[in-house]
């Protein structure tokens, strides 16, 4: 056959009817061809602009793929019209206005056609047409590289978009197209679209990749179907949904996103099921606008590249998770805005490095049977309007396990949180909620720790080995809502026998059926760990002392004789210094910020608290109030906020004693991306442009705190001395215990001080040891055996029911 000849084989209903026929065009030879014959076509370019429209099979040479070029200078090179084949040709074009390939009826089949083109699109496939089209290649940088339009439909299988000048599978017009195994890469729009009422784009087994904005982009009622298919190195969103758009996703892997990798608005609704999302640069999944909903079932998102939360829902959008793992990630759910919610049932949210649940601007997230571990956060719930419920979640190895704040008011129930650094629970500035249930196990801190006069309501609580107490309530001041008060209700904890309900007005107290503790005591505001709680007056009834009467309150502590001569010195030089400037002479600078230095439970608090009134009755300071914070308080969850907590507690402090405790936690050692920098160099700003309103004192253990200010020069710089607070001994423990007995008309029976010396001599001082708190919980303890010896006695005397004796000791731990 010659160059440039085009063979056609006649076929007839019987085999010696068969013939064979030369043409010396293409058009020829198709206008001689009836359907079923076969027209093969010699190698060679052709320049025409051919119509397929009869069922025939027109074909290249075998043997010799991409010998055959047909390459018109303009128009359509191949339209197909017929339920023909065509098969192993090379279509080039050159006309931006109309595409290189054109299937207009009929159930055609092309393969392995290649389209090297600068068309409007490589291949198009328009109106009732359905063909089938098998490894065919679409290189088109000028347009679409496949685009199915106005009802069109059909199978690709194993086809490829080699590159796209714009998208490269473009779906419209109520088509519906199948892909299936096909690949589609090194695009200059979206990887694959689907826009319109009733257009429709089924994709299995296919892989998107190396685009230039989305990958997969469904709008305007547009909806897609995607099975085991991979979505990866977009410059834009992995997935996009807008307007109405519906879209599942099974058994999928979207990765390697520099932004959102799945992106929901405006009424758009997701599923997917076992599909996982990694590498992404904002948003795992990003929902907006009222109608939009993400429903997730058994998939996994993790391995953030960016600093944004992994699930992100806001403007009143719905997501749903179900058995999904969310893991390495900055946050990994944030609900924003009234309307918003997110329900996640069964699911793992692990390796946060802020917040795992963050709920805020009224919106709504319940969370059942979740496992939360190893966050900075369990779940916070940050301001008026905001809340939901956790139930039976399990929360472990976080900084704090769930913060309210601000007037939030959730509920959490049958929650366990275990081995927070800081506080089980934290309850601050106006927050509200009911904790049913819930327990508190190895905290670092507090179990439940509720200030500024919060309402929450703890109902069947417990907690156990909590390093700084099981249940500490403290009043904030100002900030404190009026009325305001914590109910306690059958709660218990390991230091004492039973709790009772802790008010911040008496007002508010509302009657309560269960028993009060032995002591009467409740977990009130710790004014220190050995003295009993007593209700501390309005601040504005509060008389004031002189600096004699409070040095004389320092000086009667139990021990802590170094630290008295450290604050006697310090306290001796500002009186000096007021009285030099008082007769007209140079005062001596007198830096007045401290660093305290020792274990838990050897008085810090309480000598912070005296130095605040010493330095107000000098006229150092206006107030002379106390206000205790710790990295929780002032370090933030996101960019920007740590400086306006700082600023908040700073404020609070205005004209007292700011006291930071456990301040090395704001420069951990593996910081790495980590805000408590951020609060140290706005607290340094402060305290430099307001030097004479607040006093700063921070504190910590010895070695934690000396590395603190190595790596701070510039804090350190801001502090005039460091003041060791030391162990207290075995004798010294003993006097504590001695008067908690006084204050509670108690009294130490024959051999029960020898016996308490050498229990303190021998109890394990591993890091739950508390020191002054120890000695009050061993107090405590014997009070309750005490109760249990002299409860059997049917007359006791004064005596019994006063005397503490050696057997009343509780067991070393």
């Amino acid at each position: 056959m010659a160059q440039g000849t085009v063979q056609v084989t006649h076929t007839g209903t019987s085999r010696w009817r068969r013939r064979t026929g030369e043409y010396a065009s293409l058009a020829a030879a198709l206008e001689a061809a009836g359907d079923g014959d076969v027209l093969t076509v010699a190698p060679g370019t052709y320049r025409e602009n051919l119509v397929v429209q009869r069922a025939v099979t027109l074909r290249g040479p075998e043997g010799s793929p991409g010998s055959v070029r047909i390459a018109p200078v303009d128009g359509v090179p191949l339209t197909v019209r017929a339920s023909a084949v065509v098969q192993d040709l090379h279509v080039e074009g050159q006309d931006a206005a109309a595409p290189a390939v054109l299937v207009e009826a009929g159930t055609p089949e092309l393969v392995d056609v290649r389209v090297m083109t600068r068309s409007a699109a490589g291949i198009e496939v328009r109106g009732g047409a359905r063909p089938t089209v098998r490894r065919c290649t679409v290189d088109n940088p000028a347009g679409i590289g496949i685009a199915v339009v106005d009802g069109g439909g059909g199978v690709f299988e194993e086809c490829e978009v080699v590159a796209a000048g714009q998208t490269g599978v473009a779906v419209r017009g109520g088509a519906h197209p199948r892909l299936e195994r096909c690949r589609v890469h090194h695009t200059s729009g979206a990887g694959l679209s689907a826009t319109g009422e009733n257009s429709a784009l089924e994709a299995v087994g296919c892989e998107v990749y190396e685009v230039r904005g989305s990958g997969v982009q469904v709008t305007g009622r547009g909806t897609a179907h995607l099975t085991d298919c991979d979505v990866h190195r977009t410059t834009a969103d992995g997935i996009t949904l807008d307007t109405d758009a519906v879209m599942t996703l099974a058994d999928c892997r979207i990765h390697d996103i520099p932004e959102n990798a799945v992106d929901l608005r405006s009424r758009s609704v997701l599923t997917l099921t076992r599909t996982t999302v990694r590498q992404f640069g904002r948003n795992g999944l990003s929902v907006w606008d009222p109608g939009t909903r993400v429903d997730a079932n058994q998939c996994e998102i993790f391995d953030s590249t960016g600093d944004y939360p992994a699930v992100w829902v806001s403007d009143g959008a719905t997501a749903v998770l179900e058995a999904c793992r969310v893991h390495d990630v900055p946050d990994a759910l944030f609900v924003l805005d009234r309307g918003s919610r997110a329900d996640v049932v069964d699911s793992d949210l692990t390796q946060v490095r802020n917040t795992a649940v963050s709920v805020s601007d009224g919106a709504t997230a319940q969370l059942d049977d979740c496992r939360i571990r190893d966050a900075a956060t369990g779940a916070w719930f940050r301001d008026h309007g905001s809340g939901g419920t956790l139930s039976g979640c399990a929360i472990d190895g976080t900084q704090t396990g769930v913060i309210v704040t601000k007037g939030a008011d959730p509920t959490i129930e049958r929650c366990a949180v275990t081995s927070p650094s800081e506080a089980g629970f934290y309850v601050s500035a106006g927050g509200r909620g009911s904790f049913l249930n819930c327990r508190v196990t190895d905290s670092g801190g507090y179990g439940f720790h509720v200030i500024d006069g919060c309402r929450a309501t703890l109902r069947k609580c417990r907690t156990e080995r909590c390093t700084r107490g099981g249940y500490e309530f403290a009043d904030g001041g100002p900030g404190a809502p009026e009325g305001g008060a914590a109910i306690v209700e059958d709660c218990t904890s390991d230091e004492s026998a039973g709790l009772r309900p802790m008010v911040a007005h008496e007002s508010a107290v509302q009657p309560t059926t269960q028993s009060t503790g032995l002591l009467g005591a409740i977990p009130g505001q710790r004014i220190t760990e050995q003295e009993p709680f007593v209700a501390p007056a309005p601040e504005s009834d509060k008389p004031a002392r002189t600096s004699t009467a409070v040095l004389g309150e320092l000086d009667a502590l139990v021990g802590l004789e170094s630290v008295k001569r450290e604050v006697r010195a310090l306290t001796d030089m500002i009186e000096v210094g007021r009285r030099r400037q008082q007769a007209g002479l140079k005062a001596a600078s007198v830096r007045r910020h401290l660093v305290f230095t020792g274990s838990p439970g050897t008085g810090k608090t309480t000598v912070a608290r005296l130095y605040g009134e010493i330095l107000a009755s000098l006229g150092v300071l206006e107030k002379g109030h106390l206000v205790e914070v710790s990295r929780v308080d002032l370090v933030g969850e996101h960019i920007g906020s740590t400086a306006i907590r700082t600023q908040e507690a700073f404020d609070r402090a205005r004209g007292g004693v700011l006291f930071i405790d456990e301040a090395y936690a704001l420069s951990p050692e593996d910081s790495g991306r980590d805000f408590g920098r951020e609060a140290i160099d706005t607290l340094v700003k402060l305290m430099e442009d307001h030097r004479e309103a607040v006093v700063v004192i921070v504190a910590g253990y010895t070695a934690e705190m000396e590395r603190f200010l190595s790596v701070n020069p510039g804090v350190a710089s801001r502090f005039s001395r460091v003041i060791t607070f030391g162990d207290y001994g075995p004798e010294e423990l003993l006097r504590i215990v001695e008067q908690q007995a006084d204050e509670h008309e108690y009294r130490l029976g024959p051999g029960t001080g020898e016996a308490l010396l050498k229990y303190f001599g021998e109890i394990p001082k591993g890091p739950a040891f508390g020191n002054g708190r120890t000695a009050r919980q061993t107090f405590e303890a014997m009070v309750e055996r005490h109760a249990g010896r002299v409860a059997q006695l049917a007359e006791p005397s004064t005596e019994d029911l006063s005397l503490l004796y050696p057997e009343d000791l509780p067991e070393l731990p």
